[in-house]
């Protein structure tokens, strides 16, 4: 088996990585009906409202804080339920920007108004519809006479020394994309509906009339109603939470009449948004093989990758082959209930019913929202409290489905492809951090197990550019391999983000075994960027850069140093893995603490922050892209920083950034900034800037631009930066939800909440 992960989802392995659920002997139909039965009440995905960090001193956050102010009523426990259903997405035309996902956190299944993939074609610009799991993976042969190891690497001159990285396509450019583009994410399979009219010509989707369609996020089930020629078809949707499994219930006179059918279609791999080649038969195979009744295995070959696919059904019904990777499944009656499980290799008998997934479904999903952290807004006469509360609500929905899985997620999560599928271990903090402000640790946890498994690699790389300790890779797929790129592998900001998830472990567990398991992992980071660090005699500190690309990505990187995120972080980092020195018993370590002591300080003029050092240009040639310079006093707790400087920067940057021209995450960073300095006003009017790419669909997902229509580091910026305000941050003010205005036109009830670093 290839290209499939090393993690397993409950953190277990096998011997050749795959999880382990998959590799289990086969089982009779009564014990794996048993085991379902003992998980559908048992299928939590948080922690409950354990206290994650230690609020700040006089800071109550629990909901019968007395500081929360006059009205009586933000002591009340709040309707969970209600707040959740109020925010239900509801669907009365074709839109692609309201196409639904239901799943797992491992596993997604995206649709269009009918609950299945019915009008690909209409949605494939705008909102691929995809099946997607963390283990599907593909590539495509590697061009004809290369090898990985053929690679040549580019040396950029760091203080006299030549310092090779992966950045140059010169004299290599089919293995440069090779190795950029694969492994990517593979499209499992299409599940739609074929329907006919009563003349017989085909159904299109603008046939469809008297659209209704919700996505109850209390039960994840997703309900879809239509009509055809005044015929009424009715399906409903929903995803088993602990198997990849798609559950349908499809009703209709139509079925009876054989003007509805269902089509399991397989494509070929593709690197693209839509992770899909549909006209590339004969480059896979899609063998169909009948087991027991009611019962089609589909055994999927796509290079070296495998899989297998299950379709089972009840009541009468048919599945015939009619291309080489298309099967009808047609049913009798007015009813068909069919389900699709995915998996990386054979699953015996016992497939769940849709009765019992739809259950399963609801009891997950009942528990998430339970469980962890609430936020409800109802009351607030501030016009802008009822769109920030639905994208709260749909943000954490969206996470769940798409970043709480055993890999770190991409930017498009479980969707479609951004980057080839890859995830970018820089936006780690975006995607996972917030999991531990709402309560929900276990789904933070899931991801961070890949940062041992990368940790030789990491080693191998810094030792290959002659530094200390191991430098983590940007953009990578399951193998860990850093994917070549002009702007990638120069980046930073991603090193301290280990020591960063290490202190929210220990603060959730302060124990000798968080320490023992993430020990290597701070000390390697930290002797990285000890090691990085250059001292400057002339200048009489340290240095970090050149060559490198900040945080912003946009400025040349021969001339880039001393960014102030990287240079806040830096301190940051070492100070914390002192910390850990000093719990472990060892001591301070001389060498880094004389780096941490003469670091460069962050540059500034005219009393406010820079980009980087020099860059006296920033708020008039440089204002674009994100502006990480607040983020050294939002994002982070501020290492280095003086509060009043970054109060006006933070001014600065909400005045004169070119805003049309940033990203997701930067809208929330701001609004972490903001609060910090003490403008809550300032931090609400982020949250809901008008900028394009601070939009929300009426899926939730937060919109960039025509080739990156979902981004979910928006969405778990936006869900830290909702937590921070309310529930606070180190040395935060003691009032009632600290970052939102206090002139009484938000009225801010929350649970289970947990303060920032």
């Amino acid at each position: 088996m290839k290209n499939i992960i090393t993690e397993s989802r409950d953190g277990m392995t096998t011997g050749n990585g795959l999880d382990a659920r998959y590799l289990q002997p086969r089982i009779g139909r009564r014990r794996f009906l048993g085991h379902l039965a003992s998980m559908a009440g048992a299928v939590a995905v948080g922690t409950g409202n354990r206290q994650i960090l230690a609020a700040p001193s006089g800071v109550d956050t629990s909901p019968k804080n007395p500081n929360r102010g006059k009205d009586s009523s933000v002591n009340q426990a709040i309707n969970r339920a209600e707040v959740v259903r109020r925010h239900n997405p509801e669907v009365n035309a074709i839109n692609p920007f309201a196409a639904l996902s239901i799943g797992n956190g491992e596993f997604a299944f995206t649709a269009d108004v009918t609950g299945l993939q019915t009008f690909i074609e209409r949605y494939e610009h705008d909102f691929p519809l995809c099946t997607v799991s963390h283990w599907g993976w593909h590539s495509l042969p590697l061009p004809a006479g290369s090898q990985v190891s053929d690679f040549q690497y580019e040396n950029f001159d760091s203080y006299g020394r030549p310092v090779p990285y992966p950045t140059s396509k010169k004299g290599q450019e089919p293995l440069f994309n090779w190795l950029r583009e694969n492994p990517h994410r593979l499209h499992l399979g299409r599940v739609g509906l074929e329907m006919t009219k009563a003349d017989g010509t085909p159904v299109g989707a603008n046939d469809l009339s008297n659209i209704r369609q919700s996505l109850d996020l209390w039960t994840g089930i997703l309900n879809s109603h239509f009509e055809i020629e005044g015929e009424p078809v009715t399906v409903v949707t929903s995803c088993h939470p602990k198997v990849d499994l798609l559950s349908v219930r499809v009703d209709s006179p139509l079925i009876a009449k054989e003007r509805l059918k269902v089509v399991i279609a397989f494509p070929y791999g593709s690197s693209r948004i839509s992770m899909a080649e549909w006209g590339q038969a004969d480059r896979h195979q899609t063998l169909l093989k009948h087991g027991a009744k009611n019962r089609v295995e589909f055994e999927r070959h796509v290079d070296e990758t495998r899989y297998v696919t299950n379709l089972a059904w009840s009541g009468q019904a048919a599945v015939t082959q009619r291309k080489a990777h298309e099967f009808v499944l047609a049913g009798q009656g007015k009813r068909m209930e069919f389900r699709v499980l995915y998996a990386p290799q054979q699953f015996e008998d016992g497939l769940p019913s849709v009765k019992q997934t739809e259950k399963a479904s609801g009891e997950h999903w009942k528990q998430f929202w339970n469980q962890g952290g609430a936020i409800d807004f109802g009351g607030s006469s501030a016009p802008q409290a009822h769109e920030l509360e639905r994208r709260v609500v749909l943000s954490q929905y969206q996470t769940a489905l798409h970043c709480a899985g055993s890999l770190p997620s991409q930017e498009t999560g479980l969707l479609f492809n951004s980057w080839y599928g890859k995830f970018h271990l820089e936006m780690h903090w975006w995607h996972s951090v917030h999991f531990a402000q709402w309560g929900r640790f276990a789904l933070f946890q899931k991801s961070m197990a890949i940062y041992q498994r990368l940790l030789p690699q990491a080693r191998a790389t810094a030792l290959q550019q002659g530094y200390k300790g191991a430098r983590w890779p940007k953009m990578i797929g399951p193998d860990g391999r850093d994917s070549p790129s002009p702007v990638g592998p120069l980046l930073i900001w991603q090193q301290p983000h280990p020591i960063y998830y290490a202190e929210l472990c220990y603060r959730q567990e302060p124990s000798q075994k968080t320490l023992a398991q993430w020990r290597d992992i701070v000390f390697a980071s930290a002797e990285f960027m000890v090691s990085y660090a250059v001292f400057d005699a002339a200048r009489g500190h340290y240095v970090l850069g050149p060559p490198l690309k900040t945080v912003s990505e946009n400025t040349p990187i021969n001339t880039a140093i001393n960014p102030t995120f990287e240079l806040a972080y830096w301190r940051f980092g070492l100070r914390i893995a002192q910390e850990w020195r000093e719990r472990l018993g060892l001591g301070r370590d001389a060498e880094w603490d004389k780096v941490l002591h003469q670091l460069a300080p962050l540059p500034q003029s005219d009393g406010l922050y820079l980009l980087q050092e020099g860059m006296t240009d920033t708020y008039s040639k440089w204002n674009w892209e994100h502006p990480a310079l607040v983020g050294a006093y939002g994002v982070q707790p501020g290492d280095g920083v003086d509060a009043e400087v970054m109060r006006r920067t933070v001014s600065k940057v909400v005045k004169d950034w070119q805003w049309e021209r940033t990203w997701g995450w930067d809208f929330p960073m701001a609004a972490m900034a903001a609060a910090r300095t003490g403008q809550p006003e300032l931090a609400v009017e982020m949250l809901l800037h008008p900028a394009a790419r601070n939009r929300y669909h009426p899926n939730g997902h937060n919109y960039q631009r025509e080739d990156l229509t979902a981004y979910l580091p928006g969405n778990g910026g936006l869900l830290a930066a909702v937590a921070m305000m309310a529930a606070g941050w180190s040395g935060a003010p003691t009032h009632h939800a600290p970052g939102f205005p206090s002139d009484g036109s938000w009225k801010v009830r929350f649970e289970g909440l947990k303060p920032l670093l």
